[in-house]
């Protein structure tokens, strides 16, 4: 029997808001423990929470950039569980009324085409304490830290409508896509700052029903979400042809073996109004202030950047996935640069560099004016591209113009003839071998001495002129 998965998402994404949720606390999990806490976010009996405006709005800016309804009225619930890093016992959550239903995405299907994964819902949520295991020792003991305690999240529900490793993967990105454009989220699995958590179940193929789930959790890269779905895919479907039933309960995912293991049985707490936090109850005059916020989306982006600049898809998908390398780009081609010339170098040398250093776009010292005007020398030849790459990496890290990091770093490009004359001269004489099989019809020794000759040269030569002469030379 063929099976088919099925698998929903729950997504948590803390906010990037200057304080808690419900109270004045800074909002910097990753300060020294339980520095920013107060009598609030410890949870002290008899202390009132108070919603944070900037996290209300953020998160509202999150739900419209994920095509989410916003409610007339949600409200926040008491999820009452038991555990350290909780020690009031129960959860700030909007379980019953949500701030926004009925969202989607699009992504781009395994075999082509788009599909469209709805989301169910999206509330608000008060994050945990951390726990911080010690193992060191004759006893190994838990800590609690609170500076998490209160930092707002926004949790994401999807419908039940991912279907592979490869979708939910998709999903995952799109999400963090929209978010970031937003500002309201840095959505980092990396630093914790996004969490997914995954229930899985599979069913015959072609069938409506829905059986028995398995969630899983510890993921910390969009990577493992894909791999612990698909080795949960396969460990259930070997259940099944076993005639073992699921059961329904929560795994961990162990990055290092590369499997699930179980964790604990699956169970909910009641979950009840809370009667110390008002009901939010939105105006349409708040609600067009705050869609007046909402940035261009990427899809939108990547459509004008196709039109506008004659990118390519691929290409305009590229230029508009990030919000800072999509006005960096724009701001570049507006220098009056061919604008697949900006996109290529931002692509294939640019985004490296970026991605080496884990720096993003204005976190270096370049700017689109700089960045237009190396370019802009490149297109005149004053440079080559070995040149351009040399510059470009000082460009990240200095001020100084690109002008005077070629005079300086000597990096002009040589178009002299006399100059490449000498070069070719020299390497044709030391290989003589090697000329005599061109000779013979053998043209990939052709690049083999054009990179002794562009050697000899520092990198410095005119490719193009280099190439010229040298095949001149050898016919």
């Amino acid at each position: 029997m063929k099976y088919e998965a099925v698998i929903g998402l729950e997504i948590h994404v803390q906010l990037n808001t200057a304080t808690k949720l419900f109270c004045d606390c800074p909002n910097r999990p990753g300060d020294e423990p339980n520095r920013n806490t107060c009598p609030v976010c410890l949870w002290l009996p008899g202390n009132l929470p108070h919603l944070s405006q900037e996290a209300l709005e953020k998160a509202a800016i999150a739900c419209l950039a994920l095509n989410c309804i916003i409610q007339p009225v949600s409200a926040f619930d008491q999820k009452v569980y038991y555990y350290p890093d909780l020690p009031k016992g129960f959860q700030l959550s909007q379980h019953h009324m949500p701030l926004s239903r009925n969202g989607w995405v699009d992504i781009t299907a395994e075999k082509g085409g788009m599909k469209r994964l709805r989301i169910h819902h999206i509330h608000m949520e008060e994050d945990v304490a951390k726990l911080v295991h010690e193992t060191e020792g004759k006893t190994p003991i838990s800590l609690v830290d609170f500076n998490r305690a209160g930092t707002p999240l926004i949790e994401i529900v999807s419908e039940p409508d991912i279907r592979s490793p490869y979708e939910a993967m998709e999903y995952i990105k799109a999400l963090r896509a929209q978010l970031r454009y937003t500002g309201a989220a840095e959505c980092s699995m990396e630093q914790g700052t996004m969490r997914v958590d995954a229930n899985i179940s599979i069913r015959p193929e072609g069938t409506g029903e829905f059986n028995t789930k398995v969630e899983v959790k510890n993921m910390n890269s969009i990577r493992n979400v894909g791999d612990a779905i698909a080795y949960e895919i396969a460990r259930q479907t070997e259940c099944l042809e076993k005639g073992e039933a699921i059961m329904l309960h929560t795994r961990l995912w162990d990055p290092d073996k590369r499997v699930t293991t179980a964790m604990r049985g699956k169970f909910a707490g009641p979950c009840v109004p809370d009667p110390s936090v008002a009901k939010i109850r939105v105006t349409e005059d708040w609600l067009k202030k705050i869609q007046e916020r909402l940035p261009e989306m990427p899809a939108k982006k990547a459509d004008r950047f196709a039109a506008e600049y004659g990118l390519t898809p691929d290409e305009a998908l590229a230029m508009s996935l990030d919000r800072d390398i999509s006005e960096f780009f724009e701001e570049t081609a507006k220098q009056g640069l061919p604008p697949r010339k900006v996109t290529n170098w931002i692509t294939t040398h640019l985004a490296p560099l970026l991605k080496d250093r884990s720096q993003a776009i204005g976190e270096t010292a370049l700017t689109a004016e700089r960045f237009a005007r190396l370019l802009a020398m490149l297109e005149k030849g004053v440079i080559n591209t070995h040149g351009a790459r040399e510059v470009l990496l000082k460009l990240l890290e200095s001020n100084e113009s690109p002008e005077d990091l070629v005079e300086k770093g000597q990096f002009r490009q040589v178009s002299d003839m006399s100059e490449l004359e000498v070069i070719i001269d020299a390497i044709i004489a030391d290989h003589p071998a090697d000329v005599e099989d061109f000779r013979k019809g053998n043209e990939k020794v052709v690049g083999f001495l054009m990179g002794l000759a562009m050697k000899a040269s520092k990198g410095k030569a005119n490719p193009k002129l280099l190439r010229e002469m040298l095949v001149k030379r050898l016919a």
